[in-house]
């Protein structure tokens, strides 16, 4: 799906020759030269970026930010400033205002390309960590009492799921077969599993759910 970028600047004809450019590099443009109207029709134009000049009548670039900066919905909303006021206090205060970006007129269209890609991808990139993050503690909160176990239960639940005997597992363990029953009641009991299987079950499950989430 394109990128819907909104062009905001008091120029038509900056406009419509941003519009254009943006358009053959495959986004989809909304322009207007009103900042006022551009955000009241945040809702319908839905942007995915927005492209501001400073210097506008009625509400300036620095006025529109902290509408949109304020608003829980926009408040994500990357902004970047197209302007021709480019003393460093004044990037520097769009910057604390929240602009991802400070871009000074003239300025070259490969330039503005860049940083929108820049933009999109690191966007991306925090989406990704944030998933991974969650999808991490979904599963840990999934079975939290495998993160419970000592190394010996762990070690006798893993020879369970494999099937082996308690006998077996014994042997393999270098304990008596009254503690490994011991054992593995207390892991029925922990993990509120009916019998052998369920706990199998269980153990195949939780190992499926980390693989997922590494």
């Amino acid at each position: 799906m394109k990128k819907i970028i909104l062009l905001i600047d008091d120029d038509i004809d900056l406009l419509n020759s941003m519009a254009s450019y943006l358009i053959s590099e495959g986004f989809k443009t909304h322009i207007t030269t009103n900042a006022e109207n551009a955000i009241k029709n945040l809702k319908i134009i839905q942007p995915d970026l927005i492209i501001a000049d400073i210097m506008m009548p009625n509400l300036d670039g620095y006025e529109m930010i902290k509408k949109i900066r304020s608003d829980k919905i926009w408040d994500q909303v990357p902004v970047i400033f197209l302007t021709a006021k480019g003393m460093t206090q004044d990037r520097i205060f769009g910057y604390n205002l929240g602009c991802n970006a400070y871009l000074i007129k003239p300025f070259y269209p490969e330039e503005l390309i860049s940083i929108i890609n820049n933009i999109f991808k690191q966007i991306e990139l925090w989406k990704q960590d944030i998933n991974n993050n969650k999808q991490k503690t979904q599963n840990k909160k999934e079975n939290p009492v495998f993160d419970s176990l000592t190394p010996k239960e762990y070690k006798v639940l893993l020879l369970v799921a494999k099937g082996y005997t308690n006998k077996e597992i014994a042997k393999q363990v270098n304990s008596s077969l009254r503690n490994i029953e011991k054992y593995v009641s207390r892991l029925l009991n922990k993990t509120k599993t009916r019998n052998r299987t369920e706990l199998a079950k269980l153990t195949l499950l939780n190992y499926l759910n980390k693989q997922q989430g590494e």
